[in-house]
């Protein structure tokens, strides 16, 4: 894994605080978690969460961050819209973004959608299989054929959101229902990855298995370092007859 890559790992750091049973399983917060994981796979991360001033997403936080990771579920509503419409430029400009679990709800990930991403949900600790579909795909390597998650919050179809430019997991739950689970977008210059487990009465995100696919995701999600592009009127390569 890359050392060079900065990851900002964002939370919105309210379950942990007033929930005892969430406290018990991230008592630094979600968000501590995911950054230790990664941190120890070999990039530079650093955290931020909704009450921090600007979220914790100043200008020069997103300017010096390679991909951002965004984890949300009860306060998306409290979210400025000016530091949603600053992420949404950033990754039309090339940072990655990773969208985790509840932050399908997230005005990033719908405004960057321009769907409703609304889906099937319940929660009755349901063993979940996590099936790789798309076993060619970066964010896929070294993970086995399925990872299997003994307990999780079910989401079902349908999943409202565009057809993904690739499916990197689907999902079975014990209730019966599937779930595209591991959804790959391109916008503008930036990549987004959307990753389905990680409920917050879950250990989830401590699984090997889980944070190695979110590093495969970051290296994938990360900026590839092309062309800037260029728009507007623009002077003939070769002279044109008058």
């Amino acid at each position: 894994m890359s050392s060079e890559l900065s990851v900002t790992v964002w939370n919105e750091y309210r379950h942990e605080r007033d929930s005892d049973e969430v406290a018990e399983v991230y008592p630094e917060g979600i968000h501590a978690v995911i950054a230790e994981g990664l941190e120890e796979r070999g990039f530079d991360t650093r955290t931020a969460t909704l009450d921090d001033p600007e979220h914790g997403l100043t200008e020069g936080v997103l300017a010096d961050t390679d991909v951002l990771t965004w984890w949300g579920h009860r306060a998306h509503d409290e979210v400025s819209d000016h530091i949603v419409e600053r992420v949404v430029e950033r990754v039309r400009e090339g940072m990655g973004l990773l969208v985790l679990h509840s932050a399908h709800y997230s005005k990033p990930f719908k405004s960057l959608m321009g769907t409703s991403c609304s889906l099937k949900w319940r929660e009755a600790d349901e063993r979940e299989r996590l099936w790789v579909v798309e076993p060619g795909h970066p964010i896929a390597a070294g993970v086995d054929e399925h990872i299997e998650i003994p307990r999780a919050e079910m989401y079902g179809e349908r999943f409202d959101v565009p057809a993904p430019d690739d499916l990197v997991f689907t999902s079975w739950f014990e209730g019966g229902e599937v779930f595209r689970s591991g959804c790959c977008y391109t916008r503008g210059s930036g990549k987004i990855f959307y990753f389905r487990p990680g409920h917050e009465t879950y250990p989830i995100y401590y699984r090997d298995d889980v944070c190695d696919v979110l590093a495969n995701a970051v290296e994938w999600a990360a900026p590839a370092g092309g062309p800037e592009p260029f728009f507007g009127n623009a002077d003939p390569l070769e002279e044109l007859d008058d």
